[in-house]
């Protein structure tokens, strides 16, 4: 909204070369805001606004953008500007910026880079993709466990750069060492002689570097804190992660699920953003492969077409009764891989899910069940519907059909992702529309079966 309001003022006053009332009408707004103003205009104008605003501020507006945003900023500014905004970027959003580009891209940026922002650079980016080194920042406190107060505050003064990481302090032995940590308030009302152990938090909580980034969201739920230190595997401290980043995972991680469990490969972009033929890679496997696998449907149908010959009407109730078990599986997997994703559920729950599924599925399927029957039954006595002098049997045969085909998907629905969570692939893979077409195949063979038995076909 701020963004369309401004952009005819500021492209004219780009237009006039009006740099100073520009930066004096920019500098009134915080980064967030900047961010929608420059997302509204093109990638020539904001190199414009950005080389005009204060350094912090400008590396502030850039650590929003999103990466697409970023790397046409890139392209638009000169090679001074690129390389004080890579300098002056938070080091976990510079990684994060870098690792999307190409190989080639990225070595030529990372050679504007200070020698020792580049050395912080290429450590990241040495660790897995997706890990929570990628994420994590090398700007923490740290302090030595033999310290006094008085010693701490001496520190503290030559590390004012990383002031927004101060809330929390970190204890190392000599050798670097993660002991424990200390909260700045505690040290500030401390007796200057009084030795750091006395102030420790006894909660030795941290984060692997090379643990999967999914962690640190169950680890700052869990803890409920803002910040968690990082470890390698000799428990060397060698960097923190903030809440903010694992917002920015937790978002991405529940987008991707939410677009897997549509039936598609989860996007790189923003849906407006993503090129035209991006899109239909991601789309198309996933649509051919439900395709073929709704081809097993027309071949169940044909194996049962001499009981559809003898029983036409049995065809009228086909789409009510596979839908209805589709609908099922789908809510059960759709439960079932989000509990797990948010550690509701656990391998080890399996048996539980089944039990709880088992008495879920039966229970839908015998209310569903009971709407067929009476339906059949109304339609038959108001006359709105004849369904020949076997009406009744064919009403038991929709009401078993639907507890047999719901009970079947809620199972299906529900046991497919652990069993996947199992075998070490994603849960989300599991897409609803994959399980709606399983329980097509299997819920014509419980239909027709059912019919049989109770129609004597």
């Amino acid at each position: 909204m701020i963004g369309s309001l401004l952009k005819p003022e500021l492209v004219e006053l780009i237009r006039q070369r009006s740099f100073n009332q520009l930066r004096e009408i920019l500098c009134g707004f915080p980064a967030p805001d900047l961010v929608e103003i420059f997302t509204d205009l093109n990638p020539g104008d904001e190199a414009v606004l950005l080389r005009i605003l204060p350094r912090e501020l400008a590396a502030e507006v850039f650590e929003y953008l999103s990466l697409e945003d970023q790397e046409k900023m890139l392209q638009a500014l000169g090679t001074e500007q690129v390389a004080q905004i890579l300098n002056d970027i938070a080091p976990d959003d510079r990684t994060a910026l870098l690792q999307e580009l190409p190989a080639a891209a990225t070595q030529k940026l990372l050679n504007l880079l200070s020698p020792e922002q580049r050395q912080i650079a290429t450590d990241l980016l040495g660790y897995p993709k997706h890990s929570i080194g990628r994420r994590m920042t090398p700007g923490y406190v740290a302090i030595q466990q033999n310290w006094t107060v008085a010693e701490v505050f001496a520190h503290l003064r030559g590390e004012a750069h990383k002031r927004e990481a101060m809330n929390q302090l970190y204890v190392v032995d000599k050798k670097g060492h993660l002991v424990d940590f200390v909260r700045l308030r505690n040290v500030v009302v401390a007796p200057i002689q009084m030795s750091v152990l006395e102030l420790l938090e006894n909660q030795r909580i941290f984060l692997r570097a090379t643990d999967d980034q999914e962690t640190a969201v169950a680890a700052f739920k869990k803890y409920d804190v803002t910040m968690l230190p990082v470890v390698d595997s000799t428990d060397i401290l060698v960097g923190v992660i903030t809440v903010d980043d694992v917002f920015d995972v937790a978002e991405t991680e529940a987008t991707e699920d939410i677009q897997k469990l549509g039936g598609m490969d989860a996007l790189d972009a923003p849906y407006l953003k993503i090129g035209q033929w991006d899109m239909l890679k991601k789309r198309a496997p996933w649509l051919s492969i439900l395709f073929v696998s709704e081809m097993f449907t027309s071949t169940a149908m044909g194996y049962y077409e001499k009981e559809i010959e003898k029983a036409a009407i049995l065809a009228i109730f086909l789409p009510l009764i596979l839908s209805s078990g589709g609908n099922s599986g789908s809510q059960a997997t759709t439960l079932i891989i989000r509990a797990m994703a948010l550690r509701h559920v656990e391998l080890r729950d399996w048996w539980r899910v089944f039990k709880r599924e088992l008495t879920s599925g039966f229970l839908l399927g015998a209310a569903l069940a009971a709407l067929g029957f009476l339906r059949i039954l109304a339609w038959q006595w108001l006359g709105l519907k004849d369904y020949g002098p076997h009406f009744m049997l064919l009403a038991l045969t929709i009401g078993g059909s639907l507890i047999g085909v719901v009970l079947w998907g809620s199972l299906i629905g529900a046991m497919l992702p652990i069993f996947l969570r199992f075998c070490r692939l994603d849960p989300a893979t599991c897409s609803a529309p994959f399980v709606a077409t399983l329980v097509d195949v299997t819920g014509i063979m419980i239909y027709f079966t059912v019919a049989f038995h109770v129609l004597h076909l």
